[in-house]
Formats: structure tokens, C-alpha cells, sequence
């Protein structure tokens, strides 16, 4: 792929980043996410003292099953791929003479790739449900954090590219 080529690409990837963040922040917008405080003392005795707390007054998320599948993950997956991997991939083919190997090259290096992206994903996954049903609004407040600095990032990501493709 040419430098030209792969920079946008890279930029479509910048895009999604912020799309995926604003999404997330939008979608605690809709649900009326509201940071407060208040005071209270604990039975230990100890004087009173505030905690801040993130409540939704909306309905709360019921969550049927720890996995779902949606096509969402796929387009991302394939829009990243074509941006960084994709071009590691081409390079390595370039260099295969063989129909037969290059073909095994792709299936073990598109298995290889699904296999590690599902295992950073369950470990990533895991303790933020546990989080999710244990601790609500401190899920509210992780999910905050990744949509806004998602969105920050994509933005920083997309004008340092903007710049070397001009």
C-alpha cells in the first residue's frame, strides 16, 4: 500500500475512534448520567463526610449474558486491520511465491490475529462486567473515562496525520 493510502486509512481509523468514543459518551448523555454529592456518617462512628456518586435516572441496563455478537466489533476489527495489520500482512505475501502458501499465510495470520484480538478483549471484558453488576456507577464512571478519552485521542491521532498527508 502506498504512504498515501495507508494515511488514510489511519485516518479513517482516527474517525472511528472518535465516532466509538462519542457514542459511548452520548449514549451516558441519553441515559441522564448525573454526578452528585451528599454527606453521611458511617456506624464505625467516624464524622460525617461526601462521597461524589454517578447515578442514571434512567431504567438500568439489564444485562442477559456476559457475550452478544453484533456486527459493530467486525467492521472496527476490519477497519484496523486494513490500516495497520493489513499492510504487515501484504508484505510478508509479496514475498510468498507459492498460491497454495500464500493462502495458508492468510488463514493462520486472519486465525491468529481473531484469536489474540478475542483474548485482549475477554481479559478487558471480564472484570469491567464484574464491575458493571457489582458497582454500577463506578461502571458509569470507567465508561466516561474510556468514551472521553477515546474521542481525545482520535482527535489527537487524526490532525498528527492530517498533518503528514498534507
Amino acid at each position: 500500500l502506498s504512504d498515501r493510502l495507508s494515511g488514510w486509512l489511519e485516518l479513517v481509523v482516527a474517525a472511528m475512534l472518535v465516532a466509538l468514543g462519542g457514542r459511548v459518551l452520548y449514549h451516558l448523555w441519553k441515559d441522564k448520567l448525573r454526578l452528585h454529592r451528599h454527606s453521611h456518617t458511617h456506624v464505625s462512628g467516624k464524622g460525617p463526610h461526601v462521597h461524589w456518586h454517578l447515578h442514571v435516572t434512567g431504567e438500568p441496563e439489564e444485562h442477559q449474558s456476559f457475550l452478544h455478537f453484533s456486527l459493530r466489533p467486525l467492521i472496527v476489527g476490519m477497519v484496523h486491520g486494513l490500516a495497520g495489520t493489513g499492510a504487515l500482512m501484504l508484505l510478508v505475501l509479496s514475498a510468498i511465491q507459492s498460491p497454495f502458501q500464500a493462502l495458508m499465510y492468510i488463514v493462520i495470520f486472519g486465525i491468529g490475529s481473531i484469536a489474540g484480538m478475542l483474548i485482549v478483549s475477554l481479559l478487558l471484558a471480564m472484570p469491567l462486567q464484574l464491575a458493571a453488576r457489582n458497582v454500577p456507577s463506578g461502571y458509569r464512571v470507567v465508561q466516561a473515562a474510556a468514551g472521553a478519552f477515546s474521542c481525545v485521542f482520535g482527535i489527537w491521532l487524526g490532525m498528527d496525520i492530517w498533518q503528514k498527508l498534507g
